[in-house]
């Protein structure tokens, strides 16, 4: 069964039905003029931005590009832009496990929100390169399952493998902040919504952005 990490109002993020039309451009290279949407223009530049629900479909594309960025250049970092409701708790460990498995260190960057299962995303960025513009929002929560039926050993496999999720997560959480993995998981028993200085100071990231300007040199390379 799917596994989603609801969103703060309980229920599922949806995709939105309409959105905003995407621009394309011409650029001139030294083979002529070559026409790219800005996604195109972010991946050239080894920029990955996740801007929507985290599902099975933008887990293996945010997982294509980390393969392909990596096979490009093995020593040079990726940065991940992440705005992202969130979403499924399976399509989330997908991402996390290839960031932690290839070479190149990923930056995280968030603007806007990282709410549940991109909260652990963008925690799971670099040591020293995970970053936060000062107006984002940052919910951690405990993982939820839909809710399910059928014969008592069945609901029983579904809770063990909730308390096993929700294992992951404390430990997860607590390894990368630094804290107490008891610490953890009193704060995600209920949804805990931070700033972006709120969630410097919990060690969930390790820097609040103003501008470029500020961003260190080591992470700008």
């Amino acid at each position: 069964m799917e596994s989603p990490l609801i969103s703060a109002s309980g229920a599922r993020a949806q995709s939105p039905s309409s959105r905003y039309i995407l621009p394309s451009f011409e650029e001139r290279t030294a083979y002529g003029y070559k026409r790219q949407d800005p996604y195109a223009k972010l991946f050239e530049d080894r920029i990955i931005f996740l801007g929507v629900q985290v599902d099975d479909a933008s887990a293996d594309d945010i997982m294509a590009q980390l393969l392909v960025l990596e096979s490009m250049d093995p020593d040079r970092d990726i940065q991940m832009y992440i705005n992202s409701p969130g979403g499924s708790f399976t399509a989330m460990t997908a991402i996390y496990d290839t960031m932690q498995y290839i070479r190149p260190e990923v930056q995280t960057i968030v603007l806007g929100q990282a709410a549940s299962a991109a909260a652990v995303l963008m925690a799971a960025g670099a040591p020293g390169k995970r970053l936060a513009l000062p107006n984002a929002r940052i919910l951690i929560h405990q993982p939820a399952v839909q809710q399910g039926g059928g014969q008592a050993s069945d609901i029983e496999i579904q809770a063990a493998e909730m308390l096993r999720m929700r294992s992951w997560l404390e430990e997860t959480l607590a390894r990368h902040s630094k804290r107490n993995v008891d610490e953890v998981n009193r704060d995600i028993d209920r949804d805990k919504i931070l700033s972006a200085q709120e969630a410097l100071d919990y060690g969930l990231i390790d820097q609040v952005l103003t501008s470029r300007k500020n961003v260190p040199a080591a992470i700008e390379s």
